[in-house]
């Protein structure tokens, strides 16, 4: 076993050597990646500026005795070959299946649960139409048929033209490989059909609002699918594009079971935990308290390390950034080093945010009217995520456009969990930690200021009274709670904009076009600078996806040059 190395601040082994790599950033993807190198032989630091490593996947007890998934608080996305190659459940990981998965209440003493169970939810449907019941496992086989075809462009470097100077062979090599990668998604769409191309297209291109009208009648059934559609975006249910959206967040697994989210068993943090300890079996060097202020760059143009906050020079001819692009390029990179239309490309990418993350902590669980249920034990419509003021798709439209007029939305748009109820270890017996994430709040309102306490806490309390709406007495329940607003996601965690991918995930900013047209392979304008994070392809979500692929590439890189 080789040597396991995490420590709280720079020491005289980050100083005292030149490293073969350096990672920017202790997010789940800046971990991902190093494991991998490291497991390539390379001698790799991890720099996190933060005093715990996870980014957005982290776990924090904010409040005594209960410990939150800060930021992400649902697992599904990450990846299987990441799960498999980093070994991660010997590493700690556990994962919790949820079942069932949703559930919808409704004012007029209705409700929906929905999950894995095919006959629950065909007779949950069908108390709402015989016809949507019917439909739904067709909907749910369309949409896993489709999410087969996006396993090779997730699992792959996008196939990008030579940016640099190149030798004829290299150009040849370049070449036959994005060949070989165009041959692969021609036979994935003819395996799926004319028929089923033309479906999947409309799905990429349309509103999530049209296929779902395409497929269901009843207003609850579409608006609980529709969620998966706007969740961590501005966009309405009715912006061309937003079916991607939807389709992103039906990709991932647990377990093999396709589309099914789960629990982390010790919050979101143990997933970076994991990753962390498959690094540093490898022989990786975490150092949290370590803030990256600059990159290091020579001959103006290739990367030699960076310098820290405390002004100590780390060195490297590799340099993988896990922040968002933008925090890479407009504010670690030293003015007039990139081109000027990458410059531009970068600062007018969409970074904008309507998410606000509440994590509250109660000495009881809510007890949903509609359920006519009054015990303290939770019932199946706890297990899941519970979703608030989503009774059709014109509510979610309205929240949507509340923050479009530049305030936040007066009937606010909630998803809430409760992982305790299926994991013992995060809070107190009997009491609970519930995640509430909430859309749509500005990153600046019109209205007020997110730093003025009053103009917060009366947002939190128009949140708790709406879920008392569904659950009466959840107010008197919170014993405490921390509110995570746009411009505080983009303070704490270094989320460009409070944009929890990393930058919006439109069609226009995915495969090919992330983060910008011409660099989505993870390489950038500066030689030895790689991107790893969200902001490059396949995108955002705790998916491992851009940390292996550009670790791989980087290993490729090496080789060409040895």
């Amino acid at each position: 076993m080789r040597r396991r190395s995490l420590s709280s601040a720079a020491n005289a082994t980050l100083k005292g050597r030149k490293w073969d790599a350096l990672i920017i950033g202790g997010g789940h993807n800046g971990l991902t990646a190093a494991a991998y190198l490291a497991r390539g032989g390379l001698s790799v630091a991890v720099l996190e500026r933060r005093h715990v490593i996870g980014g957005a996947a982290v776990t924090e007890e904010l409040v005594p005795g209960f410990k939150f998934s800060r930021c992400s608080y649902l697992q599904s996305l990450l990846r299987p070959s990441v799960i498999k190659e980093l070994e991660l459940p010997k590493h700690g990981l556990k994962l919790l299946k949820r079942n069932p998965s949703s559930f919808t209440p409704c004012l007029d003493g209705r409700y929906l649960l929905l999950g894995p169970d095919k006959g629950l939810n065909h007779s949950e449907i069908s108390k709402f139409s015989l016809n949507d019941a019917d439909a739904y496992p067709r909907y749910e086989n369309q949409l896993e048929n489709f999410c087969k075809f996006m396993d090779l462009v997730l699992d792959s470097s996008p196939p990008e033209s030579l940016q640099h100077k190149s030798s004829l062979n290299e150009q040849l090599k370049n070449k036959l490989q994005n060949s070989v990668f165009w041959a692969s998604c021609l036979r994935q769409a003819s395996s799926l059909g004319q028929k089923e191309m033309v479906e999947f297209m409309d799905l990429l291109l349309a509103p999530a609002s049209k296929v779902l009208n395409n497929w269901f009648e009843t207003d609850v059934l579409k608006a609980t699918l529709a969620t998966d559609a706007v969740i961590g975006s501005t966009a309405s249910v009715h912006t061309p594009g937003s079916g991607y959206v939807l389709l992103h967040h039906v990709m991932g697994e647990t377990g093999g079971d396709r589309g099914v989210w789960s629990y982390v068993e010790g919050g979101m943090g143990s997933i970076s935990k994991a990753i962390s300890n498959a690094a540093m079996e490898a022989g990786a060097h975490i150092v949290t308290n370590s803030e990256v202020s600059q990159l290091l760059i020579e001959d103006s143009s290739t990367v030699c390390g960076v310098i820290l906050a405390d002004g100590t020079k780390v060195h490297s001819s590799i340099v993988l950034s896990n922040a968002t692009p933008y925090r890479t390029f407009m504010e670690l990179v030293p003015n007039d080093t990139l081109p000027d239309d990458f410059v531009r490309a970068i600062k007018h990418s969409d970074y904008s945010s309507a998410t606000t993350k509440i994590n509250v902590a109660v000495d009881k669980l809510p007890q949903f009217e509609c359920c006519k249920l009054n015990h303290p034990h939770a019932g199946p419509q706890h297990v899941g995520t519970i979703h608030i003021g989503s009774e059709s798709m014109e509510e979610i439209h309205s929240a949507s456009q509340d923050a479009v007029n530049g305030v936040p939305s007066r009937r606010p748009v909630i998803e809430m969990t409760i992982p305790s109820t299926l994991d013992k270890t995060i809070s107190p017996p009997g009491m609970h930690v519930i995640n509430l994430f909430v859309q749509y709040t500005p990153y600046k309102p019109l209205d007020g200021d997110w730093q003025d306490h009053e103009y917060r806490e009366s947002f939190a309390q128009k949140c708790f009274k709406l879920i008392d709406e569904y659950a009466p007495g959840f107010s008197t329940s919170v014993i405490g709670y921390d509110m995570l607003t746009p411009p505080d996601l983009e303070r704490e965690i270094g989320l460009t904009g409070g944009n929890i991918f990393h930058g919006a995930m439109g069609l226009d900013s995915l495969f090919l076009m992330r983060p910008v047209k011409g660099w989505s392979n993870y390489k950038t304008p500066l030689q030895g600078l790689y991107l790893c994070g969200s902001g490059a392809h396949p995108g955002g979500g705790v998916m491992g996806a851009p940390g292996r692929n550009a670790a791989r590439l980087v290993l490729q890189d090496l080789k060409k040059t040895t």
